[in-house]
């Protein structure tokens, strides 16, 4: 009565388990032979910020989508003279991350900003500190006042697009030129003297079309050193405390007074300049480029 429960059944389920673990032991053999993505260990980010009002402004990271960490092989491209090499001063196809000297330069990208900007400059007027503004075109010819208080108050112009076309760098050269003219233009309907002697593109998305375009057209290519991250609204505290434990003689500071909400960084910015004064020469960019 006893000796035979189950029979077919117990059987079974048996074979079950076997196949389970066999099936289970291959997926963690397999598993274990796909490489981790790679760690990104430089505080130079290549595809910058991503702002509500630029949806298209970088694109995912590997590591974040998943996608092949090996893209497809392009075509070997000539490098610039000045690409990077020992130089601490050049960075990305042989774009500009750092001042050159002890000093600190802050950035402020996007703008202007009815209001964001105006805060940004008073609060730089009161710690006598001078900063480097790199505005979209269509934002210097809805708000010239800005631009022409900008210029007023010492500080340096960069050009950054048109309209923040992150895949700009991706068109033809006619395209990018008629872009960053068109951007320039509207520059100096507002302040006609003003020096245009940087270019920033948008998203940190360099490509060497766009690199040449700028050169050409007198723009030392600007990329960053420290990127605060404030595009994605960390608040005012952790930008400020990014920026004094990041900061390092030369430092190009990436901050943003347009293309979302701004006042975390706006109160940043108040936050850290006491201290950032005392340990740093905080200054403009040259006018003239580098």
């Amino acid at each position: 009565m006893g000796g035979n429960h189950g029979g077919p059944g117990r059987t079974l389920g048996i074979i079950t388990l076997v196949v389970s673990a066999v099936l289970g032991a291959t997926f963690l053999i397999g598993r274990n032979l796909v490489p981790d993505p790679p760690r990104h260990g430089s505080n130079v980010t290549a595809t910058g910020a991503d702002h509500p009002e630029y949806a298209d402004q970088s694109a995912p990271s590997t590591e974040e989508s998943g996608a092949d960490a090996s893209p497809t092989p392009r075509p070997a491209e000539p490098t610039p003279p000045d690409a990077p090499g020992d130089d601490p001063d050049v960075g990305p196809m042989g774009t500009r991350v750092s001042t050159g000297g002890a000093e600190v330069a802050l950035t402020f990208d996007d703008g202007p900003n009815p209001d964001y900007t105006p805060q940004i400059l008073a609060i730089l007027r009161e710690f006598h500190v001078t900063a480097t503004f790199c505005v979209v075109g269509q934002n210097a010819e809805a708000y010239p006042w800005l631009v022409q208080q900008i210029v007023a108050e010492g500080h340096t112009l960069c050009n950054h697009s048109w309209d923040h076309d992150v895949t700009l760098g991706s068109r033809s050269p006619q395209r990018i030129q008629s872009d960053l003219l068109r951007t320039n233009a509207a520059i100096r309907a507002a302040a006609p003297e003003a020096p245009i002697a940087w270019y920033r593109q948008p998203g940190g998305a360099w490509t060497y079309p766009v690199i040449n375009v700028a050169r050409e057209l007198g723009m030392t290519p600007l990329h960053w050193t420290l990127d605060t991250s404030d595009w994605q609204l960390p608040g005012a505290t952790n930008i400020t405390a990014s920026v004094l434990a990041g900061v390092r003689p030369g430092s190009i500071v990436l901050m943003h007074d347009a293309g979302g909400n701004r006042q975390g960084t706006v109160n940043a910015v108040y936050r850290m300049l006491p201290k950032l004064t005392g340990r740093f020469d905080v200054r403009a960019l040259p006018k003239r480029g580098m």
